[in-house]
């Protein structure tokens, strides 16, 4: 939860390729101090069965940027074989290679105190995007 001193953030993942939720996702939650400081790693958690990472860690004092890197990967191995034949032009039926084109997904972004950034991924094996949400 934000204070006047520190911000808060929330995050969930929807897997657009078949418009649920997706649980398992490993979520890190890094910040830092200052767009030339070292990046801090604060710790993680996974979605669960609604997409959601309910118990992210709080900032510190004087973050003015976070990270969120999601483990994406993994997810859509373990589910590929369960969604893809079920999907027009499925990725295992391209003839691109790897099942994921992006292994992972970094989201940065800047925070000032006193406000909550809730940040949703619409995820899919070859794409995906990122909003503040509410």
């Amino acid at each position: 939860m934000s204070t006047s001193t520190t911000a808060s953030v929330s995050t969930h993942i929807l897997d657009t390729s078949v418009g649920r939720p997706a649980e398992g996702v490993a979520v890190q939650l890094s910040a830092r101090a200052g767009s030339t400081a070292d990046w801090q790693a604060l710790g993680g958690s996974a979605t669960d069965a609604d997409g959601r990472c309910k118990d992210l860690p709080a900032l510190p004092e004087g973050t003015t940027h976070v990270r969120l890197d999601f483990a994406v990967e993994p997810y859509f191995e373990k589910s590929a074989n369960q969604k893809a034949d079920a999907q027009q032009d499925a990725p295992a039926n391209r003839d691109s290679g790897a099942g994921v084109f992006f292994p992972e997904v970094a989201i940065t972004f800047a925070v000032v105190p006193g406000e909550h950034y809730h940040v949703p991924l619409l995820l899919n094996p070859f794409g995906y995007s990122v909003y503040r949400g509410s």
